[in-house]
């Protein structure tokens, strides 16, 4: 309908030819900003990150400078050579003087130590303490002096505690271990370990990033965090990807595009030379700020673009109406009296060529109205004189008088039993002859069945077994009148000779949702397949054969009755049991009454 429809073609063209060159500038200028926005902020992030390297390489080689004039100390040297001569009152005024000048050298070294590598003596000195002479055993072993002994600047840069590293709102401490060798041979007379507060590398780290909208990181070249802005890196420190990815990149310095559920973004990075301790300065900006100002300016284009459709498509639905709203008024008229809505829902559509078209397809409507409303009636008038022959077949007036003369005289001649069977049988005509209704609660259907079913006890005595179970709330729901006595009658017809074993037949009536289930199950041999389609296919055709007699009092008869009170809403089917046997199948809407459609 959309396709086809006039209105919708020109409203379609016209919002096409506003649609592309609108949403090409959009484009055009969303992709030209975010490109020229992510080389400035790589470009201006890039040189922040260098400056911020430098900081850090300065104030690190300004640390290691202090360990380095070590070497220009003759004395110094001496003792380390022959550390064990610690009595000389000279000798230890020179070590506690070097450690002191080097303890407050810098106000961020909390404390010093030195690890004697010949006999495990450590001296330390800290802003607590004096200078403490102590013996250690295996000092020279620790991991951090083996690292410094290994590289080749014979320094190594130590986290405290690589758990918990740096971050914006915490404090750790940081170790610079340098081994002492007795040049000019390889020899490590001792290791000399600075303790530091992190506050410059602090200092320096929240000056590289805005704390609001990007993310900075310090990493060792092993790829321990030094130091961190976002606490939820820090605590899934293992769980990053990204960390790995940077360590080996095999470049000082570079950008690389990272997307995964906690960042989406670009990375900047650049690392400090290795004689500095050769850490990585991580920077991550999310796409988010990254593309902000485009953001805005494809917001801003999208705006006019949606004030300028807005104004295109008032114009055309103003110009369009008078052309296109009777064309479509019955358009949809036409549509309902295809899904059976046989209602025109207009008075006029005009006196052009378009109303007269109109006014031609009223008159229609209500002929093919007309001629339905007749077929109908006659369908309707034909269903009921069936059902009543069928009952007239089954309830002449007389013989229920007949049968009370009867019961009579079996009472007088003390034959109860004949009585009984007398009684059963005049509530079953008493049933049929009311030919006032046609629909009736379910409890009295059962209770005219039983009346039947005990006749045919009577008849076949221990040879036939029946059971009828109802529940309670489906006692009184409404259905069609005689519509079980024709299929359990079926049964003795077509079923109880041929069965195996005592003759057995179950009546189950059941409320399943909105809708009441009867099953009449026997236990005879059922039916072939090729039975089966005759069946069906016999209760497809009309209900009189070519002579006009009435025929198949049934379950055609009742597949007959039940369509033509409930239509499609109520089904009949047949099955074999696998037990062997046959049972028929009956679901009737509760909430339709019979022949109220």
């Amino acid at each position: 309908m959309f396709k086809k429809s006039i209105r919708n073609k020109l409203i379609g063209l016209l919002l096409i030819t506003t649609i592309i060159p609108f949403g090409t500038s959009i484009i055009i200028t969303y992709f030209h900003t975010k490109d020229y926005l992510e080389k400035q902020v790589v470009q201006e992030n890039s040189n922040l990150l260098y400056q911020g390297r430098v900081n850090l390489e300065n104030y690190i080689n300004e640390l290691n400078g202090l360990t380095l004039s070590l070497y220009n100390n003759p004395d110094f040297i001496n003792y380390l050579r022959s550390s064990s001569n610690t009595d000389n009152y000279l000798t230890i005024g020179i070590i506690k003087n070097v450690m002191q000048t080097i303890l407050y050298a810098e106000d961020n070294i909390n404390a010093v130590h030195i690890t004697l590598t010949r006999d495990n003596r450590v001296v330390s000195a800290s802003k607590r303490s004096t200078v403490v002479f102590s013996n250690q055993m295996n000092g020279a072993e620790k991991e951090p002096f083996l690292k410094a002994k290994e590289s080749p600047f014979n320094m190594y840069i130590e986290s405290m505690n690589v758990k918990q590293p740096i971050t914006k709102t915490g404090i750790n401490e940081i170790s610079i271990h340098r081994s002492f060798t007795n040049i000019p041979s390889d020899e490590v007379l001792a290791y000399i370990s600075l303790e530091l507060s992190p506050e410059n590398i602090l200092e320096i780290s929240k000056n590289l990033y805005n704390d609001d909208s990007e993310e900075f990181y310090l990493l060792a070249p092993d790829g321990t965090l030094i130091y961190s802005s976002n606490n939820d890196v820090s605590v899934n420190e293992d769980k990053q990807k990204w960390i790995n990815k940077v360590i080996h990149s095999n470049q000082e310095k570079g950008t690389m595009e990272w997307k995964e559920a906690s960042f989406n973004g670009v990375m900047i990075y650049d690392q400090i030379p290795e004689s500095a301790g050769g850490w990585f300065l991580v920077k991550r900006v999310p796409y988010v700020t990254l593309y902000e100002s485009a953001f805005n300016v494809a917001k801003i284009n999208i705006m006019f673009g949606i004030i300028g459709l807005l104004l295109v498509i008032l114009a055309t639905m103003f110009v369009s109406f008078k052309i296109t709203s009777p064309i479509r008024i019955l358009s949809q008229n036409i549509q309902q009296v295809e899904e059976g809505k046989m209602e025109v829902q207009f008075e006029s559509l005009g006196k052009d060529e378009i109303g007269i078209l109109g006014y031609r397809f009223k008159q229609m409507v209500e002929k093919v109205n007309h001629l339905i409303n007749r077929e109908y009636r006659l369908e309707l008038e034909n269903k009921t004189n069936q059902l009543k022959v069928l009952q007239s077949q089954i309830n002449p007036h007389f013989l229920y008088n007949a049968l009370q003369s009867i019961g009579t005289v079996a009472l007088k001649n003390n034959v109860p039993q004949i009585y009984t069977l007398i009684t059963h049988l005049s509530k079953i005509m008493r049933y049929g002859m009311n030919m006032e209704e046609d629909i009736v609660p379910l409890i009295k259907e059962i209770n005219y069945t039983k009346a039947f079913l005990l006749l045919q006890k009577e008849r076949f005595g221990d040879h036939l077994h029946y059971s009828i179970t109802v529940d309670e709330d489906a006692a009184n729901v409404n259905i069609p009148k005689m519509i079980l006595q024709p299929i359990i009658e079926n049964y003795f017809k077509h079923g109880f000779d041929i069965r195996d074993g005592v003759g057995s037949i179950k009546v189950e009536c059941v409320k399943v949702g909105e809708f009441l289930l009867i099953n009449v199950i026997d236990n005879g041999v059922g039916v072939s397949e090729k039975r089966f389609e005759e069946i069906y296919q016999h209760f497809e055709e009309g209900s009189r054969n070519e002579s006009g007699e009435v025929s198949n009092i049934g379950l055609k008869n009742v597949y007959v009755r039940l369509k033509l009170y409930y239509g499609e809403l109520a089904t009949l089917q047949l099955k074999n049991v696998n037990e062997g046997g046959f049972l028929v199948s009956i679901m009737l809407p509760i909430s339709v009454e019979g022949g109220q459609k």
